[in-house]
């Protein structure tokens, strides 16, 4: 690793065989978004034994991955705030709870912690999963969480692309020089590592031009953001190609996935424009992106509780059906 922080020979395909992302029997595998925050899908502030519970029948219902939201809170002083559990001591409790379970945060922000922080997070929370978690990565959005804690809000990027200089190489090959205006390591080290000896798959989720040039570089996987049907994507898809093509990175070994706000009954309003309708009408929306060669689709449902997460059990059955 030069003191640059590049990726080097990590470039294409090699990149992939570093990250691996979790096989599945299906096209495109499933994700649960877990709420975590006050007034949230859940319809009031889920605890932790609600999102354990929520975890548990996920499995049971088919789905493969769970997901959660990383904030401090959601929401402004003129509309009020919502707080939010931690993702991360939340994660390693899930882990040690729920098995068979890929569990990832959808997405970290990392300007909230210093990079080592995050490796060393990620490694453990890796260690307790035995290999299943995923670390999705983003440069933040929310303002006010940054300005209630005093951390900088721009330059957001800036400060992403340098602590990917730090955290790529310490998950990759265990060691990180790099000298930057933000972050610094200073041949830091990763050590013990968990059960992967590169680490776990790298999710970077942004469609900005240069955060896609980044993932190009040195993510396993995109995530597009949230939808209620496939053309809503089309263009970010064309900017992922570009990006790939700029860093040399052969489109193919990107893998793409994307969040689906459903409607379910008793929909409650917090995820707006949600894919509503019959079941028929959900497994369209999940097929055409299936056919857009996305790999993972993360289901935010609406409510989202153990109710309606068995309900959900049907549209599941029929979208395997359907491949």
């Amino acid at each position: 690793m030069s003191a640059s922080g590049s990726p080097g020979s990590l470039l294409g395909g090699d990149l992939m065989a570093t990250g691996h992302w979790p096989p599945s029997d299906r096209r495109a595998s499933l994700g649960l978004m877990v709420p975590v925050s006050e007034k949230a899908a859940f319809g009031d502030t889920p605890r932790f034994t609600d999102i354990i519970e929520m975890c548990k029948v996920a499995a049971d219902v088919g789905f493969e991955m769970v997901w959660f939201a990383d904030h401090f809170t959601f929401g402004d002083a003129e509309k009020g705030f919502r707080g939010s559990w931690d993702a991360w001591t939340l994660m390693a409790a899930v882990a040690a709870s729920v098995p068979n379970l890929q569990i990832g945060p959808m997405v970290a922000c990392t300007a909230y912690r210093n990079p080592g922080v995050i490796v060393k997070m990620t490694e453990m929370i890796d260690e307790i999963s035995e290999g299943r978690f995923i670390l999705g990565l983003g440069a933040g959005w929310h303002k006010p969480e940054y300005d209630g804690f005093g951390i900088p809000f721009e330059p957001r990027v800036t400060r992403f692309e340098e602590a990917m200089k730090i955290i790529h190489p310490l998950l990759r090959s265990g060691r990180a020089d790099f000298q930057g205006s933000f972050y610094q390591a200073n041949d830091g080290l990763n050590i013990p590592r968990g059960p992967r000896a590169a680490g776990p798959p790298i999710l970077i989720g942004s469609s900005g031009e240069r955060m896609l040039r980044l993932l190009a570089r040195y993510a396993d996987a995109w995530n597009s953001g949230w939808h209620n049907d496939a053309a809503s994507v089309t263009d970010k898809l064309k900017r992922l190609d570009a990006a790939c093509d700029a860093e040399g990175r052969a489109r193919e070994t990107v893998v793409r996935t994307a969040g689906l706000s459903i409607a379910m009954e008793g929909y409650t309003g917090s995820r707006p424009e949600p894919i509503e309708g019959d079941l028929e009408t959900k497994v369209k929306v999940m097929d055409d992106f299936r056919k857009l060669n996305f790999r993972h689709l993360i289901c935010g449902l609406d409510p989202c509780t153990p109710a309606s997460i068995k309900a959900f059990a049907p549209v599941i059955a029929a979208f395997d059906a359907s491949a």
